[in-house]
């Protein structure tokens, strides 16, 4: 599988890819290279509907020319070892596939930083250096995935906000959305209710409420499921 940067006669492929409808996954297997790799350039450059081959490629250019080293992560950070440039592609890849997911840029990209650090866990102030941003954007970003149980606040002993990610705050995010369906199922059959139970409107609406009640169960069950296999084993009894 080639590797490099993707030349303009590669985006040019990209976009005719996009204007026949054609998915990541097709498209980056004429180019012989990662699905990773395509869904990113589109991403970055406007997306699906406003990818031109012409301006992807000077962006491009523009970045490889103002690109420096990358900032080195100081020992409060936590982040781990590795190459520095196959490290920051990764990080890129990430960041495009939790904003296909849904994350706005800034969002993935704060997720992508707490990911990717060792302790999973910083502050405002690391967050901001690692990114290079404002503190304005890091709070932002933070108040948006603490809302969506997607981060946690915690205090270290120098009293300072850190930011955490592990496996019992995916537990409570997908328990979250699940509780979301619940209510959108509820007020789904307030409306069968109202409507009268053999009206077009309400069978819909039943229809609705009857398939997210069993995607709630079902995830509700998988992250218990889940939460169980993650769970640290029990020192043993001597």
């Amino acid at each position: 599988m080639p590797g490099g940067r993707l030349s303009q006669q590669d985006r040019q492929q990209i976009a005719l890819g996009l204007a026949d409808s054609l998915p990541y996954a097709e498209i980056a297997r004429r180019l012989d290279r990662p699905t990773s790799t395509v869904t990113r350039e589109v991403m970055r450059n406007g997306g699906p509907t406003a990818y031109r081959a012409d301006l992807a490629h000077r962006a491009a250019e523009r970045r490889a020319r103002r690109r420096g080293p990358a900032p080195a992560a100081g020992p409060a950070d936590g982040a781990g070892g590795g190459d520095a440039e196959a490290m920051r592609e990764y990080e890129e890849t990430l960041t495009t596939v939790l904003m296909v997911s849904g994350l706005p840029r800034m969002m993935a990209r704060v997720l992508t930083c707490l990911f990717t650090t060792d302790s999973g866990s910083l502050t405002a102030a690391e967050l901001a250096r690692r990114l290079q941003v404002s503190p304005a954007s890091i709070s932002k970003a933070i108040a948006f995935l603490d809302s969506q149980s997607l981060v946690r606040r915690e205090r270290d002993e120098r009293r300072r906000d850190r930011y955490v990610v592990d496996n019992e705050l995916f537990y409570q995010a997908t328990i979250a959305s699940a509780r979301a369906n619940d209510q959108l199922v509820e007020v789904a059959r307030e409306g069968v209710a109202l409507l009268g139970p053999h009206t077009p409107a309400a069978e819909r609406l039943e229809n609705i409420a009857r398939f997210l009640d069993h995607m709630s169960e079902s995830i509700t069950r998988a992250a218990e499921q889940a939460r169980e296999l993650l769970k640290p084993p029990s020192p043993r009894r001597p």
